[in-house]
């Protein structure tokens, strides 16, 4: 838990344009994204002064808004220099970024074309997602009660705020067991996604992950990919179903929050924090890092 509410950090919140004290950047409680989920979000990480694919992010954010049927008013440009001003005047090196946009409060209801569209970006030191010691020996997940939804009934490739609802609670319960997260499953019963990260499996120095059609392609995960392939290993995207993960010897998650994060357990399923995953932990370190990525592509 953090030492101080969220809505109590220091600093400044970038919102529709202008910079506003940290305890001022408020929304009013009938704002139409509190009540019908009207929003969409990133979330982004500075390294050493600088934010991992930054442009990548902001692309993935308008397109977000867009396919819950707003336009964010401001270009990937605009957004990008927006992130990257809050960075400096929070005066952080390595940090957590979100943006943030959402129909605002001028109609209450479920039609809403007509509201503001508004954006906000907020900086904080934010270490890793999970427990450091428990990451190093592999977390333990959960089954999730909760499956991804079909494509057909929710925007499954927008990060929208309301597709995770279902997340929160999945968490919520297994944290409440003692696991460090869950692993969902599609609404097929196919193996999907963790609640905030994407899974990779190891089997006979080969990785697989499942199929992105009804979970987002994380950008952590595109890049995990790439430094595999870097080394020459074989990356199966395909579908994966519950009983193959007995099959599988090493597992670990991908995400901008949890970074490359080994996975020791999931239900009755055991793996081991062998080398491939602690290689692309090592790998995916060096990358983000502004003096090691500037070496690594040369």
């Amino acid at each position: 838990m953090a030492d101080k509410p969220f809505d109590q950090l220091d600093g400044e919140i970038w919102l529709n344009g202008r910079f506003v004290p940290w305890a001022d950047a408020k929304v009013h409680v009938l704002t139409h994204g509190l009540h019908y989920a009207s929003s969409v979000f990133e979330g982004e990480r500075a390294y050493g002064g600088v934010i991992f694919k930054l442009t990548e992010h902001t692309e993935r954010l308008v397109e977000s808004g867009r396919i819950l049927g707003f336009e964010i008013p401001y270009t990937v440009a605009e957004i990008d220099a927006a992130c990257k001003e809050t960075l400096v005047r929070q005066g952080f090196s390595d940090a957590y970024i979100r943006p943030v946009a959402w129909r605002g409060s001028e109609m209450m209801g479920v039609s809403a074309q007509h509201n503001r569209i508004n954006l906000a970006i907020a900086v904080w030191d934010w270490p890793s997602y999970f427990d450091p010691a428990e990451k190093l020996k592999g977390i333990r997940l959960d089954m999730a009660r909760y499956r991804r939804p079909d494509p057909a009934t929710a925007p499954s490739k927008s990060k929208a705020a309301g597709l995770y609802m279902i997340c929160t609670l999945c968490k919520h319960e297994a944290e409440a067991k003692g696991y460090a997260d869950a692993l969902m499953l599609d609404w097929r019963g196919r193996v999907a996604e963790a609640t905030g990260a994407n899974i990779f499996f190891v089997r006979d120095g080969e990785l697989h992950t499942p199929v992105p059609d009804a979970f987002l392609d994380g950008i952590t995960r595109r890049t995990v990919i790439d430094l595999a392939r870097a080394r020459g290993l074989t990356v199966n995207e395909r579908v994966i179903m519950p009983e193959e993960m007995e099959s599988f010897e090493q597992c670990f998650l991908t995400g901008t929050a949890a970074e490359v994060t080994p996975v020791s357990e999931i239900g009755p399923y055991r793996f081991a924090v062998g080398e491939i995953a602690t290689t692309l932990m090592n790998d995916y370190a060096r990358a983000v890092r502004p003096e090691t990525a500037s070496i690594a592509a040369e």
